[in-house]
């Protein structure tokens, strides 16, 4: 009980103050009654989906990482933050994995070990991975992964390719029987700033949907890769049957593709922490 409670309260920490912000600004009327009901709904959803990430996070890093493991690759995304945390963990509090070199997949990942000072690899001298921890956008029940939300997906699929074990870490939100059930933003391909429009046309053309410019929020233009690319996000057809390896080799194939977001073959376990606070594992 108190080390569920003290899990809650490590959780609610990093929003406090957008919290106490909110209650301080807020009149006492009805609307900000239902404005502040709202808010704690979507609180408590972000802390459930947070400790599901933490579970699935933590114990891939207590299975998999061990004193044989000297290589390990980071991948990218919320869920990986957990991972990292853990790591040090082990590495500074328990005193554990003192030879560990890791390999970031992205910037995210890169800054990550560097906040917390674990030793940093690369590609150059550490091409042999033993594990690659990763997180995804989804997964179905044949293990194909949906990846590049976050823009990564080039350096992590390369990274991913170096590993002998790759091992998926997500909240229950990213499980699904087949893709494009929980993920609706389709599938990300990274592309040659000068393709992006032949690019986009080939794809439709040959599997239908549509595959639209990513466009960047907080600046104007399209979102840039950590590699100066571009990224369509292809929407697939909804609920049509798709041989997932036969498209990835056809759009890769496709001039002025970098890569796609489509993770085929790639991934031996997932871990998906669950609502109730339970663990599904999904295996090859």
């Amino acid at each position: 009980m108190l080390k569920s409670l003290l899990l809650r309260r490590d959780l609610l920490q990093p929003h406090l103050p957008q919290f106490i912000g909110l209650c301080i600004r807020s009149p006492i009327h009805p609307k900000s009654t239902i404005s502040r009901r709202k808010f704690c709904s979507e609180m408590d959803e972000k802390i459930e989906l947070d400790a599901a990430k933490r579970l699935a996070a933590e114990t891939a890093v207590d299975q998999y990482v061990t004193e044989d493991t000297k290589v390990l690759g980071i991948g990218s995304g919320s869920t990986i933050v957990f991972v990292v945390q853990r790591l040090a963990e082990r590495v500074w509090k328990e005193g554990t994995l003192s030879e560990l070199i890791c390999v970031p997949s992205s910037f995210q990942a890169r800054q990550l070990i560097l906040d917390h000072n674990l030793t940093l690899g690369d590609l150059d001298r550490n091409y042999k991975i033993d594990v690659y921890i990763d997180g995804a956008d989804e997964v179905d029940s044949s293990m194909v992964l949906i990846k590049g939300g976050g823009g990564c997906l080039m350096q992590e699929k390369i990274v991913a390719s170096c590993a002998k074990t790759v091992v998926i870490v997500a909240d229950y939100t990213k499980r699904s029987l087949r893709l494009g059930e929980q993920w609706c933003k389709g599938i990300p391909i990274e592309v040659a700033p000068l393709a992006y429009v032949p690019v986009k046309h080939k794809i439709e053309e040959l599997f239908g949907g549509e595959a639209q410019l990513r466009i960047a929020l907080k600046k104007a233009g399209p979102i840039v890769t950590d590699n100066g690319n571009f990224l369509l996000d292809w929407r697939f057809v909804a609920k049509r049957e798709y041989d997932w390896n036969e498209v990835n080799t056809a759009i890769t194939l496709i001039p002025g593709v970098l890569e796609t977001g489509l993770f085929v073959n790639m991934a031996n376990k997932c871990y998906f922490g669950m609502a109730n606070g339970t663990l599904k594992v999904q295996s090859k």
